[in-house]
C-alpha cells in the first residue's frame, strides 16, 4: 500500500485534473438537482472506493483550522473553527484531494491541517483520543511540506505497525517554526509509543539529535 501511494505520487499522467473538471461539473449539476428536490433526509452517503481503485485500510478525513494567535480558545470555539475538507477511502481519492491542497509551507498565519481516521475529530476530548497522546516534532521553517507528506504517506500506508493505535496527524504552521504531530489512542502503552517514535525517526529521516516530545492529551487539556 505504501509503495502504491508513492508510485501514484510519481505518476504524472495528468488524469487528475481532467477527472476533477468532470467531477466539478457533475457536482454542480448534482447540487442544482438537490436544491430542486425536497429535502427528506440529511443522512450522509458513505465514502467507498470507486471501481478499480485501491482501498485504504481505513477511511480518513482532512480538516483545516485557522485562528488568531493570542486569543484564548475554548473547546467549543475550537470545534467551531475546524472545517472538514473531505473524506476519502482509496489511494486515488487521497491524491485527488491532496493534489489540490495548498502545501503547509505555503500557508500563512496560524494554520493547521489535520488528517484523522473517519469518525475521529481532531480534538483531545474525542472518545478515541481522550486516553491518548501525541509525539511532537518542532521544525525549522522550510521543512513542513516534505515532513508532512512523508508522515501522512507513512500513516496511510500502515508503516507504523501498531494495530489500531494511530488516530491521526497534524501539521501546525506558526510564525517562528512549524510543528508536526502524530496522535495515538493509548498514552500509557510505552511499547507502542516507542515504536511510533522510532518509525517517525525513520520515515522523516530525522537527525539523531532531533528533539521529540511525547505529550498526553490529559496534560494538554490541563
Amino acid at each position: 500500500l505504501f509503495v502504491l501511494l508513492i508510485r501514484l505520487k510519481d505518476d504524472d499522467s495528468g488524469d487528475h485534473d481532467q477527472n476533477e473538471e468532470n467531477n466539478t461539473q457533475k457536482d454542480s449539476e448534482k447540487e442544482k438537482n438537490d436544491r430542486e428536490k425536497p429535502q427528506t433526509t440529511t443522512k450522509r452517503k458513505a465514502v467507498v472506493p470507486g471501481p478499480a481503485e485501491h482501498p485504504l485500510q481505513y477511511n480518513y478525513t482532512f480538516w483545516y483550522s485557522r485562528r488568531t494567535p493570542g486569543r484564548p480558545t475554548s473547546s467549543q470555539s475550537y470545534e467551531q473553527n475546524i472545517k472538514q475538507i473531505g473524506t476519502f477511502a482509496s489511494v486515488e481519492q487521497f491524491w485527488r484531494f491532496y493534489s489540490h491542497m495548498v502545501r503547509p509551507g505555503d500557508l500563512t498565519g496560524h494554520s493547521d491541517f489535520h488528517l484523522f481516521k473517519e469518525g475521529i475529530k481532531p480534538m483531545w476530548e474525542d472518545d478515541a483520543n481522550k486516553n491518548g497522546g501525541k509525539w511532537i516534532i518542532r521544525l525549522r521553517k522550510g521543512l513542513a511540506s516534505r515532513c508532512w507528506e512523508n508522515l501522512i504517506l507513512a500513516m496511510l500506508g500502515e508503516q507504523f505497525m501498531v494495530g489500531e493505535e494511530i488516530c491521526g496527524a497534524v501539521v501546525s504552521v506558526r510564525f517562528q517554526e512549524d510543528i508536526i504531530s502524530i496522535w495515538n489512542k493509548t498514552a500509557s502503552d510505552q511499547a507502542t509509543t516507542a515504536r511510533i517514535r522510532d518509525t517517525l525517526r525513520r520515515v522523516l529521516n530525522l537527525p539523531p539529535n532531533t528533539i521529540m516530545e511525547y505529550k498526553t492529551h490529559t496534560d494538554s487539556i490541563k
